[in-house]
């Protein structure tokens, strides 16, 4: 019965665990002070920015030009499809990187906090 116990509180225990929300990465490696930090739209490529493709992908848009992202994806700066995610809306980003074979090659991704407009 004790161990029947037991093997129950961790079951339990194990499920709460499994449910613990974790905050999402929002940067992607270091600042390099060395390089110049880029302000871009950021988005799905395919919901938002009109790239080619049938799946999610984390793009970028600047000089008017959109570019796929290395270097970081679409799922490590939170759920894709939430009201405010990649998929629902284009969002800035500080990015420093350079394009490479027409993709854009991400050195440092940090999504730019959302501001709330006073009503």
């Amino acid at each position: 019965m004790k161990s029947l116990l037991t093997l129950l509180f961790l079951g339990f225990a194990g499920l709460a665990a499994a449910q613990t929300p974790v905050a999402p990465a929002v940067t992607t490696a270091t600042l390099d002070n060395g390089q110049p930090v880029l302000l871009v739209d950021a988005a799905c490529g395919q919901c938002r920015l009109g790239l080619p493709g049938k799946s999610c992908d984390l793009a970028i848009r600047m000089n008017e030009k959109a570019y796929f992202v290395d270097g970081t994806d679409i799922d490590s700066h939170g759920d894709a499809h939430a009201k405010d995610g990649f998929c629902n809306s284009v969002r800035k980003a500080q990015v420093q990187g350079k394009v490479v074979d027409n993709r854009f090659k991400a050195t440092y991704f940090q999504l730019v906090p959302e501001t709330v407009s006073a009503k």
